[in-house]
């Protein structure tokens, strides 16, 4: 970052204790969740936009292929919003997060929900059904490692296994680059860029898999997607960290221009719409194709997310607003659900996949998604999380009055993620 950056310390106890993160560092962004609304109906559009054929349809059908872009800004927002406590604590504003309450709330989020539908669906989807093997790989989520596991309404969960994978070694990444921390805070950003730029490089390495098995579908190549996000969770934290009216960091600064983010975050979409980012079927890019998407899906993930967290005078009025967030809410039903439901709405309607008439797919499988996937949040989702919330909240009752502290930011900063985090679900 900038050399203007203050000098913090996250070492005193005294000092982490009396500065608990708010706002964008910690706590709940509403446009945060109306995005993540927007991203979850993407991910449905361009899944309906292939399998009615309307790739095909000159300029619309590229646009719509290339919605899949939306699991670009799943993984920004979980990037964000689950490194926001790491980066808090590296500029000083609290402790490092308890990595075993993180895992907690991160299974709690994910997992009951999702094995409804995996359950469900494997049970009751002609076609999806199979063996023992392919059971087990979908309920563990290890399905991108096990040859013809992404079967029929749940193809889409590859990249909840991606995501899985980033959750597990969030930790680990916290606890590389705790020592990052304080004066060389400012030097957090610049790794996150290196792994980033690094990560584009994946698919060149000579990687040999069984067949069936893509490392195109593996975390390593997508981990630009969610440096998006910590970057700008670095950036926040850094705003939050220094004094009042001194000069803002740079990214910052970039962030402010909304206008210029959302026309680079457009150029770059259409871009990625031509086949310089590969085709959009089920065509294998060539590595130097698949570069250029996570780039280009990275580069519109940020634009996307920094106005809203960094911006000074970002009006969100739409975004924050009740239904997009009541939409944000519902979102990871929505991707979880919405490939079961497309796969029932093509009989019920009487129209084959693949033969046209987008609109009254796309419609119908968004009609029915909804009301679904608000069901799954209501019945599933949201018990579990307060569940599990109260539990914590008993078991710090009974904590030394020592590690109160600790605790109240981890439940801060945790409980905010719960509320916005996806799984990520892309």
């Amino acid at each position: 970052m900038t050399s203007d950056a203050p000098s913090v310390s996250a070492t005193t106890p005294d000092a982490t204790a009396a500065r608990v993160p708010t706002g964008p560092v910690a706590g709940f962004v509403p446009a945060l969740e109306g995005m993540r609304g927007l991203a979850a109906v993407g991910v449905l559009l361009t899944h309906v936009a292939f399998q009615t054929g309307t790739f095909s349809v000159p300029v619309v059908g590229p646009l719509l292929g290339r919605l899949d872009l939306a699991v670009a800004v799943f993984f920004a927002l979980s990037g964000f919003l689950l490194w926001r406590p790491h980066a808090a604590a590296a500029w000083g504003l609290g402790p490092e997060p308890s990595a075993r309450r993180y895992l907690l709330h991160r299974a709690a989020r994910i997992l009951p929900v999702y094995w409804v539908v995996v359950i469900l669906v494997l049970a009751l989807l002609p076609g999806a059904g199979g063996g023992l093997g392919l059971w087990l790989a979908n309920l563990t989520l290890v399905q991108v490692f096990v040859p013809l596991s992404l079967t029929q309404g749940l193809t889409q969960m590859w990249s909840l296994s991606v995501e899985v994978a980033f959750y597990l070694l969030l930790p680990l990444f916290g606890w590389l680059l705790v020592r990052l921390s304080g004066p060389r805070a400012r030097w957090r950003v610049p790794v996150l860029l290196g792994v980033a730029a690094a990560s584009t490089a994946w698919t060149f390495l000579p990687i040999a898999t069984v067949d069936g098995v893509n490392i195109e579908n593996w975390l390593p190549g997508y981990l630009s997607w969610f440096a998006a996000g910590m970057i700008v969770a670095e950036t926040a934290a850094e705003v939050a960290a220094r004094p009042a009216g001194s000069v803002r960091p740079r990214l910052a600064r970039i962030a402010d221009r909304r206008w210029t983010l959302l026309a680079v975050a457009a150029v770059a979409f259409a871009v990625a719409a031509t086949p310089v980012a590969g085709e959009q079927d089920l065509t294998t890019p060539a590595a130097w194709q698949f570069a250029v998407k996570v780039s280009l899906g990275a580069l519109v993930s940020f634009c996307l997310l920094a106005p809203l967290v960094l911006g000074t005078s970002v009006r969100t009025r739409w975004l924050g607003g009740e239904f997009a967030v009541t939409i944000g809410r519902w979102s990871y039903g929505i991707f979880v659900w919405h490939l079961a439901v497309l796969a029932v709405v093509f009989p019920v309607l009487g129209i084959s996949p693949f033969a046209g008439q987008f609109p009254l797919v796309a419609a119908a499988t968004l009609v029915l998604t909804v009301p679904v996937a608000a069901a799954g949040y209501a019945l599933i989702e949201e018990p579990v999380r307060v569940f599990v919330r109260d539990r914590e909240r008993r078991r710090r009752a009974v904590r030394p009055a020592s590690e109160d502290d600790s605790a109240a930011v981890a439940s801060n900063t945790e409980t905010a993620g719960a509320a916005t985090a996806s799984t990520a679900a892309p």
